[in-house]
């Protein structure tokens, strides 16, 4: 790949596989329609990251790209590469010193469950003048995470997938004495109570001219998400 500029932003997300994602909304929804439900989260992130200012764009998918989605994404100028390592944090923590090596300054990584999140948010973490920044997630967690320079240790030891996360990479940091910047908290979309938020918000968002996540709310707009 070509360098073309000093930051890098990093889309993690997984292979769209019929059953193997977002697997908590079945209870809502059937697979065929939540495989949809997510290639559009993937659609939206992906115009998200293209939206950045001045960062080269990457996926690091998961498993792999069997589906072969994201194949057209590399004649669009996105670089593709497999999450390497044995949880979360070992797999953000690689991608980070892969993008160091490779000459970037500034790397961001978000995740692919928040379609709605507005891409102001990845452009003031990309404009901090902090070594990390964190963007706090709702359900305890944070749906972005940048660092300046170089990797700071704050992925080991970590509850991976529970509500601690972001405490205990909080704790990490501040033992660590490293000098960080909350963004505004958001939210992630894994569960049925979720989903159903994230269609009322995008259709707020869009009457107030907002267009963040409009792949996902028109799939939305076109399936009933009513619990029984």
């Amino acid at each position: 790949m070509e360098k073309n500029n000093d930051n890098a932003v990093i889309l993690f997300a997984r292979d769209p596989i019929l059953g193997q994602v977002k697997t908590r909304l079945n209870s809502l929804l059937d697979n065929e329609t939540i495989l949809k439900l997510y290639t559009c989260f993937l659609e939206d992130s992906l115009a998200k990251i293209h939206q950045v200012d001045n960062a080269d764009c990457f996926v690091g998918i998961f498993p792999g790209n069997n589906s072969g989605f994201f194949n057209k994404t590399e004649s669009s100028g996105i670089t593709l590469f497999c999450q390497q390592g044995k949880d979360l944090g070992d797999k953000m923590r690689q991608a980070f010193i892969d993008r160091f090596k490779q000459g970037y300054k500034k790397v961001a990584v978000i995740g692919s469950d928040s379609p709605s999140l507005p891409v102001s948010y990845i452009n003031k973490a990309m404009d901090s003048e902090k070594d990390l920044v964190l963007g706090p997630s709702i359900d305890g967690g944070y749906y972005l995470i940048a660092m300046k320079g170089k990797v700071f240790e704050v992925f080991s030891s970590i509850a991976w997938g529970t509500d601690k996360v972001l405490n205990e990479t909080l704790q990490r940091i501040q033992d660590g004495h490293i000098p960080f910047e909350l963004l505004p908290v958001w939210y992630d979309v894994d569960l049925p109570e979720d989903l159903k938020f994230l269609k009322t918000h995008l259709m707020l968002m869009d009457q107030a001219g907002l267009s963040d996540g409009s792949m996902t709310k028109s799939i939305l707009d076109k399936i009933s998400i009513e619990q029984e």
